[in-house]
């Protein structure tokens, strides 16, 4: 996938892909939620079920490389520990295997660049989490690539935080086409810059849970002499 930008030229790594087609703007966005559930009575709980890790929310970041465009991220995604089997060599899947959705739009003037994914991968630590998702939908993305988001929720007068995968990071030099622009290389699984952008506005709630362990295996036997 070739690495462009959105209007004027940066320098050889760009910003966000370059918008194909335009579309409105993005509606206001509300502060987070996150639903609670309800309990008609403490005496009925017996016990609380593990929680799962997860992430929530929308929020306009700020950018240095564009300071002025309106950049937009929804994320709702939710760990689901070994749910995508991947043989041979994790049949069962991984404890990090996510699921939900990430959508973001960058607005500079009267043009649009979006796309929608799926969230196949999610990993915390505390109030700070990554993930990643592939695209189903996208007028600047390819569908079937991978964008690496990380999250740090804010607290104690702090903002939040986001990066992602494309821009200024995920760039190898040696990786050019044909007439020598940098090609952006495919994110792995989980794998996403430091949330190096600042929230101006919305945010994100960050559920924090250690993986679980994989399942057990059979134990190959040790050929003898």
């Amino acid at each position: 996938m070739r690495i462009t930008t959105i209007g004027a030229t940066v320098a050889a790594v760009a910003v966000l892909a370059s918008p194909v087609a335009s579309g409105p703007a993005p509606a206001t966005l509300a502060a987070p939620t996150v639903p609670v559930a309800s309990v008609a009575s403490v005496a009925s709980v017996v016990s609380e079920p593990a929680r799962a890790a997860s992430v929530h929310g929308e929020a306009r970041i700020s950018y240095i490389e564009s300071i002025h465009d309106d950049i937009r991220f929804t994320i709702h995604a939710e760990q689901t520990p070994f749910t995508r089997p991947m043989p041979p060599t994790a049949p069962e899947g991984l404890s990090t295997d996510a699921r939900g959705t990430l959508k973001f739009s960058h607005t500079r003037g009267e043009v649009t660049g979006w796309a929608e994914a799926k969230v196949d991968c999610l990993v915390t630590s505390g109030r700070t989490a990554t993930l990643t998702a592939v695209v189903t939908k996208s007028n600047v993305e390819e569908p079937g690539a991978r964008l690496g988001i990380s999250v740090q929720q804010g607290g104690k007068g702090e903002p939040g935080r986001l990066g992602f995968s494309w821009g200024v990071v995920n760039v190898d030099p040696e990786n050019v086409d044909e007439n020598g622009q940098l090609v952006r290389p495919r994110a792995g699984s989980c794998m996403a810059p430091a949330p190096f952008t600042t929230v101006i506005k919305g945010g994100f709630k960050v559920v924090h849970a250690e993986i679980t362990k994989s399942p057990a295996r059979p134990e190959t036997a040790i050929p003898r002499d």
